[in-house]
């Protein structure tokens, strides 16, 4: 079990439809802890995506594109089993508020559960994103609002193009 944790790499899973700056500030922290991250965008039958997970990919592949130890792949089954193909034994949340902690604390106990060898790390949010989730900022920007400031660059565009709105401000 210590050789495991020796290798350090972790499992960042989210939906990332789509990756915030909130995400990029925790893998970013994440990636001074962690010899290698895997993004690892997870398929959750109840949710309807706006982004396709070809597109969440390539998105996060550009934003990453000079960091070295970030891998990004893609999986629909339970994260345990991906934990063990892979190797790594830490999954890595993000959290923001209080409202996240019961929820992600679920998570880490059933996680540990299935498989013992399993750490579950959590990395506070940076205040700037404290209230940032990607399901708000795809809201605003439905409406024609600006998130240029709340996601990167080839994000921001891909939301324009996806909404189809003529977003001048911000």
């Amino acid at each position: 079990m210590q050789e495991n944790f020796a290798k350090r790499i972790a499992i960042y899973p989210g939906s990332f439809d789509p990756i915030t700056n909130g995400h990029v500030d925790i893998i970013k922290r994440a990636s001074r802890i962690f010899n290698e991250i895997i993004i690892l965008i997870a398929h959750n039958p109840d949710k309807v995506y706006l982004f396709t997970i070809e597109e969440r990919m390539e998105m996060i592949r550009e934003i990453f594109r000079d960091t070295e130890g970030l891998k990004v792949d893609c999986y629909s089954g339970l994260l345990v089993d991906y934990l063990k193909m892979s190797g790594a034994n830490i999954i890595l949340r993000g959290m923001r508020a209080l409202s996240d902690f019961e929820y992600e604390f679920q998570m880490a106990l059933m996680n540990r559960r299935q498989t013992k060898n399993i750490e579950t790390v959590f990395l506070m949010s940076g205040f700037k994103w404290f209230y940032t989730s990607s399901k708000l900022i795809k809201e605003v920007a439905s409406l024609g609002g600006s998130v240029k400031s709340l996601v990167p660059d080839n994000v921001n565009q891909k939301l324009i193009e996806k909404y189809d709105v003529n977003n001048t401000r911000g």
